[in-house]
Order: structure tokens, then C-alpha cells, then sequence
């Protein structure tokens, strides 16, 4: 078993958006087996490319911008915060600043 797959097993949603990285037909099968609609971009070496649904896929191009933009700030980058608890509350602090600009 996999990561991806052991991601999946707690998934709920209708959708299940992911990288080229991702791209088999086992874990598209797993995705279609647990109701969610498999969005991820064929990788570049298979022979039958798929196009994954643009309105979906924006999406997680806006997550990956904003997990950079989070990553901007050195104490989140370099994990300088010794507790879990400390941790969360300068992701916190990163995402009110995020919010209010």
C-alpha cells in the first residue's frame, strides 16, 4: 500500500484533485471505488492523455500558491516552533495575515 492510498482511505468529498505524480490507473480506480471523480492531469510519458477538469484543477493551483505564500515566512519554513500547539498558532498568525491583506 502506498501513501496516496492510505491518504485516500479517510477522503471524503466529490472529488479527489492531485499531481501528475499521482497518475496510475490503481489509484484512479481506488478514487472511482470510494464515489469521487479522479482530477489529475495525465503524466507526460502515457500514451492516452486525459485532460482533468480546468475548473477543478484551479483549485489546487490556488492551494499550492497559497502553501508558498505560507512558506514565506521563515518560522513556518524552517519549523522553528518546538510544540505542535505553538506550531498551529504562527500558521495562525500567517493566515489572519493572509486574510486581511
Amino acid at each position: 500500500m502506498t501513501k496516496a492510498e492510505e491518504l485516500l482511505e479517510h477522503a471524503v468529498g466529490e472529488a479527489c484533485i492531485a499531481d501528475t505524480g499521482y497518475d496510475s490507473d490503481l489509484l484512479r480506480e481506488a478514487i472511482k471505488a470510494k464515489g469521487m471523480k479522479p482530477v489529475i492531469p495525465s503524466h507526460p510519458t502515457r500514451r492516452t492523455q486525459r485532460r482533468p477538469d480546468k475548473k477543478l484543477y484551479r483549485i489546487r493551483y490556488r492551494v499550492e500558491c497559497h502553501f508558498h505564500w505560507l512558506k514565506r515566512f521563515r518560522r513556518i519554513a524552517t519549523r522553528y516552533e518546538k510544540t505542535a500547539t505553538s506550531f498551529l498558532a504562527i500558521v495562525h498568525v500567517a493566515g489572519i495575515m493572509a486574510w486581511l491583506q
